[in-house]
């Protein structure tokens, strides 16, 4: 059976409703940064998931092919994430989204190395006819956060976030948002098949001791 990274790391993937403290070890990413409203039609939020896409699962597939990854297992193709930022603000204004900044993701496994990702990037590339320059390797260590399972509209997590707030004050921590730590969410569903009151999204943002 494929190892499904939402089912062996539930406390990353799978949290409550209510919010909660969780550190988040280094994890490796095929990555794409840009900027803008990610609901523009055709804009380049939905240009960098085509690219993470055809990336990962580019690796995912390579069992079937001359390149053999070393240390290489099945896997799910883990869930899109995002980090998300605007200029001047700690966390995000749902209300400006033209003022987005963002890191698209996906999660790799640990077994992908540089050389390994190069021979994926240049694979896509021959296979879909299109650039993936834009496509990195990126490693990054959340360490210490509070999240929560946000059920329902993307404009609707404010209130799961104020939720989060109080409780991380309410246990003794304060908003670390800087530079290296972001706004994240990690899209559980699909927008396309899935009713907006029924989205599930995990919220997550960084934090400290007081």
């Amino acid at each position: 059976m494929a190892f499904d990274y939402k089912k062996e790391y539930k406390e990353f993937y799978l949290p409550a409703k209510k919010p909660s403290i969780v550190t988040v070890p280094a994890m490796n990413f095929v990555a794409v940064r840009g900027a803008g409203d990610p609901n523009e039609e055709g804009g380049a939020y939905q240009q960098a998931l085509e690219l993470l896409y055809g990336l990962s699962y580019t690796i995912k597939m390579s069992k079937k092919g001359s390149h053999q990854i070393e240390g290489y297992f099945d896997y799910v193709v883990p869930p899109l994430e995002g980090f998300w930022w605007q200029e001047g603000l700690a966390g995000v204004d749902y209300a400006y989204k033209a003022d987005f900044q963002w890191i698209s993701c996906i999660r790799l496994p640990d077994f992908v190395t540089p050389d390994d990702f190069a021979w994926a990037q240049a694979e896509a590339a021959r296979k879909k006819k299109r650039d993936f320059s834009a496509v990195e390797l990126l490693t990054l260590e959340e360490g210490l956060c509070v999240q929560c399972l946000h059920l329902g509209s993307y404009d609707d997590e404010p209130a799961t976030v104020d939720a989060m707030h109080a409780f991380a004050a309410g246990q003794g921590y304060e908003l670390d948002f800087s530079d290296e730590r972001r706004h994240h969410e990690i899209y559980l569903s699909d927008p396309r098949r899935t009713a907006s009151e029924k989205l599930k999204t995990v919220v997550r943002h960084p934090v400290r001791r007081a």
